[in-house]
């Protein structure tokens, strides 16, 4: 079914990875969206997230973008969550060791903590929280969780973050060694963008 796409969206983001993930279960939806970014428009602010929660981030964005293209936008905040630290790192996973972004430094931080505690007690997840937020007002919030556990070094390529020691529930490779369509099919940031599949089809019939 060929639909011209005519209602707009914006991705509250500048990474061509997420804009492509979500086009992709958007096609798969046959929503006939055309994603945006945040480039496509003049004058949007960068927004700070001083939320404490992965939700309240993603709002803070979602609302920021919404308010400055006058669009409905999407936005998502996520994070690695080890069962023993009590959820941290959390929505302080790419600053854990210090400074944003220090990807090595926040692994390496991450598993000397643990360098003494039992296998059994090394359960992990990656969480996403994803939020639609209409020019009309209506939020959405939604969220996806990918269980598994932390290995003990860092393994793979393919990935960034907390990949390389992120082994998921019912397999022996990190999220790091899987492959784009298998990561696009089980992470977190797409169960948690699917998860608001029924909005955006609303989104789609009040366009209409």
């Amino acid at each position: 079914m060929s639909v011209e796409l005519t209602v707009p969206l914006v991705l509250a983001t500048r990474n061509a990875h997420k804009v492509a993930e979500l086009r992709r279960i958007l096609a798969d939806a046959d929503l006939p969206i055309d994603v945006r970014t945040v480039e496509d428009f003049a004058d949007v602010p960068d927004v700070v997230e001083t939320g404490v929660t992965f939700a309240e981030n993603a709002l803070l964005k979602a609302r920021a973008v919404a308010t400055a293209t006058g669009v409905a936008s999407v936005a998502d905040d996520s994070g690695f969550r080890l069962d023993v630290l009590g959820g941290m790192p959390g929505v302080f996973s790419a600053r854990w060791s210090g400074r944003h972004g220090a990807d090595r430094a926040n692994l390496e931080l991450v598993l000397a903590q643990v360098a003494d505690v039992p296998d059994e007690h090394l359960g992990a997840s990656f969480v996403c929280s994803a939020a639609l937020v209409r020019p009309d007002g209506l939020e959405v919030v939604v969220e996806g969780v990918w269980a598994g556990r932390m290995a003990r070094e860092p393994r793979g390529s393919n990935g960034f973050g907390y990949d390389p020691i992120f082994v998921p529930e019912g397999d022996t490779r990190t999220s790091a060694e899987l492959t784009d369509d298998e990561k696009d099919a089980a992470s977190h940031r797409g169960r948690a963008l699917r998860a608001l599949l029924p909005a955006l089809r609303d989104l789609v019939h009040q366009s209409g």
